[in-house]
C-alpha cells in the first residue's frame, strides 16, 4: 500500500502537463488528455480521497491515507503564549473527499476547536468533508442526568454541521444515544474485533470476559462470542455528583480463571479499579483489561496496575503506550 504526499502529486500534476502538452494533436473520443486536459484535471481525476491529520491523530491519520491510497495532508499547529492557537494548512487538492482526522480527547475543548477550524477551511476546497473521530469527546455527556445540564453533545453536533461536515465516522462511540443527538449523518464502527484478534494471541487460560457494568453487557458479550469464551456483568452504582463507584455484586466465580476487563472509555479508570479489587477477592487469575479509548487520566494507568491488572490494551484512537491495537482498517473500510 503506499499514499500520495502533496510533494507526489504535483509532481506528478507536472508529468500529466507535460504529456498533455506532446499528445495535443492524438485526439480519441475518450482522450481527455488533449487541449482539455490539464494538472488540475488530472488532480481532480486520481485524488478520490485527501486525508488531513488534525494534531491529536496524525500518526492514525497517515495509516488511513495509506490503506485509501489518499493524498495526505498534514497541519502545523502554533500555540501563542496566551493560549491560543493557530493552524496551517497548505496544499490541499480540489474537488475530492476530504476526511479531516482528528480525535477529541483531551486538551478536549483545544481539539475540537481545531477539528472544526480545518473542516472549515477545508470547504474552500470540497463540499464533501467527513470528519473523521475517532475518540468523540463529550459523547458521555448525552442526556439531562441532574436538572439544567446542557446535553454537549447535541451541541457538538450543531458545530459540526455549522461548519461543513457532511458526515462523521466515529469508534465506539459511548452511546446510541450520543449518535443520535448528533442528528448528522454518521457511522460508528467498533473495535472489538480488532482487540479480540489481540487477545486470541495470548496464552490466557480458562478465560472469563467481564463488564464492569451492566451498560456494557452486549459489549462483553460480543467479545466473549468472538473469543469463545464465558462472559459476566457486575452490578455498579455511580454517584452522579461525586463519581464514586461501588461493586453491587456480591459473588463469582472466578477462581484461577484469566479474566479480561471489556470497557468502551477508560477516564480515571475508577470502575476498573473496583472491578480488580472486587475479582481479586474472588481468586481470579490474572486481570487483563481491553478497552476502545485509553485516556487514562489523573494517573490512572498506575493506579490500576496498583489494584492488580496484569495488563491495559487499548487501541490507538487516542495516542497512549497501551495503545497496541491499530483502527486504521476499520476506519478506512467504513470511509469505502
Amino acid at each position: 500500500m503506499f499514499f500520495i504526499d502533496c510533494e507526489g502529486l504535483i509532481f506528478i500534476s507536472i508529468v500529466c502537463f507535460f504529456f498533455s502538452s506532446r499528445r495535443r494533436h492524438t485526439r480519441f473520443t475518450s482522450d481527455w488528455s488533449s487541449d482539455v486536459c490539464s494538472s488540475d484535471l488530472f488532480v481532480d481525476f486520481m485524488v478520490k480521497f485527501t486525508v488531513i491529520a488534525g494534531d491529536s491523530s496524525s500518526d492514525l491519520a497517515k495509516k488511513i491515507a495509506r490503506r485509501l491510497n489518499a493524498v495526505y495532508v498534514k497541519t502545523e499547529n502554533r500555540e501563542f503564549p496566551d493560549g491560543e492557537s493557530k493552524i496551517i494548512v497548505k496544499k490541499i487538492p480540489r474537488n475530492s473527499i476530504i476526511l479531516v482526522v482528528q480525535s477529541t480527547h483531551p486538551p478536549v475543548d483545544t481539539n475540537l476547536l481545531h477539528l472544526l477550524s480545518i473542516i472549515s477551511n477545508a470547504r474552500k476546497y470540497s463540499s464533501k468533508i467527513y470528519a473523521v473521530i475517532p475518540y468523540m469527546g463529550y459523547a458521555r455527556q448525552d442526556r439531562e442526568f441532574l436538572d439544567g445540564e446542557i446535553i454537549s453533545i447535541s451541541v457538538i453536533g450543531k458545530l459540526l454541521r455549522s461548519v461543513g461536515a457532511k458526515k462523521i465516522i466515529t469508534v465506539d462511540i459511548h452511546s446510541k444515544m450520543a449518535l443520535q443527538q448528533l442528528k448528522i449523518s454518521s457511522e460508528n464502527v467498533t473495535a472489538i474485533t480488532e482487540l479480540v484478534k489481540y487477545f486470541k494471541k495470548k496464552n490466557l487460560k480458562n478465560t472469563l470476559i467481564v463488564s464492569p457494568d451492566l451498560g456494557g453487557k452486549q459489549r462483553a458479550e460480543k467479545f466473549a462470542n468472538l473469543i469463545n469464551a464465558d462472559f459476566i456483568a457486575l452490578k455498579k452504582n455511580r454517584n452522579r455528583k461525586t463519581g464514586k463507584v461501588d461493586i453491587l455484586t456480591k459473588n463469582v466465580d472466578v477462581r484461577d480463571r484469566d479474566l479480561i476487563l471489556v470497557d468502551d472509555i477508560i477516564s480515571t479508570g475508577g470502575s476498573i479499579i473496583k472491578s480488580t479489587q472486587f475479582l481479586k477477592k474472588q481468586k481470579c487469575k490474572r486481570v487483563f483489561v481491553a478497552c476502545t479509548h485509553a485516556l487514562l487520566v489523573n494517573d490512572a494507568e498506575n493506579k490500576i496496575k496498583k489494584a492488580g491488572v496484569t495488563e491495559i490494551i487499548s487501541t490507538n484512537t487516542i495516542p497512549k503506550k497501551t495503545s497496541k491495537v491499530d483502527v486504521s482498517k476499520i476506519l478506512a473500510d467504513a470511509i469505502l
